[in-house]
């Protein structure tokens, strides 16, 4: 399958670049450092909050859902509402509200404050993947776009190498409120990053609320969010439960849980890496590829989980999949969005986002029905095959409407 689509990227104001602008892409990749960390490592201490917090397990997840919700929300509105702040000082601002949200995280009372402190830290999530990813295609060389955009989620594919497992251990062996605290560390380094490295991305023209939800209005955008927010599904099903799944079907001891969390960023980082190179050379062909692998591997992970290398290597390979399907997602939406680019990069991640809360939640049930830790992942397959099927119908409907424009 070979892109379709139209290229709509900003160019840099000047001549096009030729060489890459390390210290910031550095900066904007360490934001979604800061990200990943947040968002990954709820699930890694899930069973330590269930217990701190006197709720079920199921029930813990509950924060994972919040936080999921939180991007969903802010996303659209976020992006909208701020189409008209430049984008340097918008980036800035993003960081230093999740930052508030983590810290709230830390101090939270009761089970009930944490799940509405998850809730306001995924607020700017989304806006800031956005933002970041449509800045860091404006600072790239001429035909790497998808390698800027990978560029920026490598930050929260190698969250899950570092970030993640640090934090979980920290948070195992000290208490899982230290976790967070970690987070606010690299957001408070994040915000000093961004104020220094990151240029004032004149390249970047800003819009008005109005523009911006005119992606809404765009069947190529609304589909390709659908292929995300269905298909990624499968990722968060197996990924919220890894603890207990790792322990107790896989046989491994609570200590080796951080390291089969680092092979999953490690896988993370590897296909994020791939991902990124394949979009390059075709956007669509790279989603395809993506999904069908996704489906190959949480199929696969169901009689993995069962013996402690061959889950290590199963959750290695879900990272990976999962990860490779992001960059060219994010490219496809910069794509088919005209000049509703920041609403419908950021839209990606509210996306992902439902994909993360519907997983967490599907997981959840099968849980509680009694079929077992192994089950999300068979439920993980199902909607990778519902995400890869919707892919095919949207490329078809865009080569469709493509013709009928050009006829």
């Amino acid at each position: 399958m070979t892109s379709q689509v139209a290229t709509h990227l900003p160019a840099p104001p000047e001549k096009a670049r030729t060489e890459w602008h390390v210290p910031a892409m550095l900066a904007l990749a360490l934001g979604g450092f800061g990200i990943g960390t947040t968002e990954f490592v709820t699930m890694g201490l899930l069973p330590d909050i269930a217990h701190a917090m006197n709720v079920s397990e199921p029930t813990a997840g509950h924060a994972v859902s919040a936080y999921a919700l939180g991007v969903v929300i802010g996303a659209p509105v976020l992006a909208a509402l701020c189409a008209r702040v430049p984008r340097k000082r918008l980036l800035i601002a993003l960081m230093i509200a999740f930052t508030v949200g983590n810290a709230a995280t830390v101090v939270a009372p009761s089970f009930q404050s944490l799940v509405v402190a998850r809730f306001v830290s995924g607020l700017p999530h989304g806006a800031y993947f956005g933002v970041a990813s449509l800045a860091a295609a404006t600072l790239a060389p001429a035909g790497q776009r998808a390698k800027a955009v990978a560029a920026v989620m490598l930050g929260l594919s190698a969250a899950n190498v570092v970030g993640v497992p640090a934090a979980t251990w920290l948070g195992q062996h000290l208490g899982w409120r230290d976790a967070f605290v970690v987070v606010v560390l690299i957001g408070i380094t994040t915000v000093a990053a961004l104020a220094r490295f990151v240029p004032e991305l004149t390249g970047m023209k800003t819009t008005n609320p109005m523009t911006e939800l005119g992606a809404l209005r765009r069947s190529q955008v609304l589909l390709t969010l659908a292929v995300g927010a269905v298909g990624f599904g499968g990722m968060f099903a197996v990924y919220t439960y890894i603890t207990t799944t790792l322990t107790d079907v896989a046989g491994m001891s609570l200590g080796l849980v951080p390291l089969v969390l680092m092979l999953f960023g490690l896988g993370m980082v590897a296909g994020n890496i791939v991902g990124g190179v394949l979009a390059d050379r075709g956007v669509d062909r790279a989603v395809f590829f993506a999904m069908v692998a996704m489906v190959v591997v949480l199929a696969g992970f169901v009689a993995a989980a069962h013996n402690p290398f061959t889950a290590a290597v199963g959750a290695f390979l879900v990272g990976a999949t999962g990860a490779a399907l992001a960059p060219g997602l994010q490219t496809r939406l910069m794509d088919v969005a005209a000049d509703a680019q920041t609403l419908a990069a950021a839209l990606n991640h509210a996306a992902l986002n439902i994909a993360n809360a519907a997983g967490a939640w599907l997981g959840g049930l099968v849980i509680a029905a009694g079929l077992g830790y192994t089950a999300p992942a068979a439920v993980g397959a199902g909607l990778a095959v519902v995400g890869t099927l919707l892919f095919v119908v949207t490329v078809w409907v865009g080569r469709r409407t493509s013709v009928g424009h050009d006829q």
